[in-house]
């Protein structure tokens, strides 16, 4: 995609406020775009209403105006875009590369992730039970170079690691909606935490089905608690205080590696922003979670 203005996104899930790991991972997402003159864009991956509500979503989109993180285009709502998921998969199903799967996750644990009932054969009938639909893997040694971590490796087994695209309870799942948007909004680099790196070979695989070329990867490493555990809402990490921006912005930078100085927090946000645009070393962002 050498050759392809640059398009990044951040794709918060609106199942709380946002916190401090998620601005550093949006931070980066926009500095990465600044500095290469590109596009940044937010889409709210607003998918399980059983675990999503209007006032995270709220609060997200308000603590990014807060620290200046101002998206390129309106922002996106998943939930919206049922439509085109829904095409994907009927593509998919057409092709054959996906399959109705009505196996429990116990009968899956227990034939150690093979389908007893042949799903991927076709040859399962749900009948009046509930199914998912999974995106049929293929057998794969898969390489890739990321832009941060180097050259990456993943294996991937066909059947056993087929992931689901359509959840039971019928919503949309997050592989495959990530990958259909990512090829609507024209997406050409994604930065994400490291935390997601093991999907990315499946995730190719997804794009390639859907006739796309996969974008270049920058895994950041995810930021730790003081238990040593991701910083995430499910461990109830502390809503970001948006009364004051800018030092939430300069704690971001020293987190990414980029020694922002001691009187940086002072500033007002567009002038953190514009010494962080000037000032942005990729190669400064630490290789393991802190």
């Amino acid at each position: 995609m050498a050759d392809t203005p640059y398009r990044g996104r951040f794709a918060p899930s609106p199942t709380g406020p946002l916190h401090f790991g998620s601005l550093v991972t949006a931070l980066a997402s926009y500095l990465e775009a600044r500095v290469h003159q590109g596009q940044w864009l937010v889409r709210i991956e607003d998918l399980d209403p059983l675990r999503e509500s209007p006032e995270a979503t709220d609060s997200i989109l308000h603590s990014l105006r807060c620290h200046g993180l101002i998206p390129d285009a309106p922002v996106r709502f998943q939930s919206r875009r049922h439509g085109a998921y829904q095409n994907a998969i009927d593509q998919l199903l057409s092709d054959g590369i996906a399959y109705r799967c009505a196996c429990s996750r116990k009968q899956l644990k227990e034939h150690h992730g093979r389908h007893p009932e042949h799903c991927r054969q076709g040859q399962s009938a749900p009948g009046n039970r509930l199914f998912a639909i999974r995106f049929a893997l293929q057998d794969e040694i898969c390489h890739w170079q990321d832009e941060l971590l180097g050259a990456q490796t993943q294996q991937v087994t066909a059947e056993v690691d087929d992931p689901v695209i359509l959840r039971k309870e019928g919503f949309y799942a997050y592989q495959l909606a990530v990958v259909v948007d990512d090829i609507d909004q024209g997406i050409t680099d994604v930065v994400r935490g490291s935390d997601l790196l093991d999907m990315t070979a499946q995730q190719q695989q997804i794009y390639r089905a859907l006739g796309a070329t996969p974008p270049n990867w920058l895994h950041i490493p995810v930021i730790l608690n003081e238990d040593g555990q991701k910083l995430s809402k499910q461990n109830h990490a502390p809503a970001l205080d948006d009364r004051q921006p800018a030092g939430n912005l300069a704690a971001a930078l020293a987190a990414l590696g980029q020694k922002p100085p001691a009187n940086l927090s002072q500033q007002p946000v567009e002038n953190i922003l514009a010494w962080a645009i000037r000032h942005w070393q990729r190669e400064a962002i630490p290789l393991t979670s802190r």
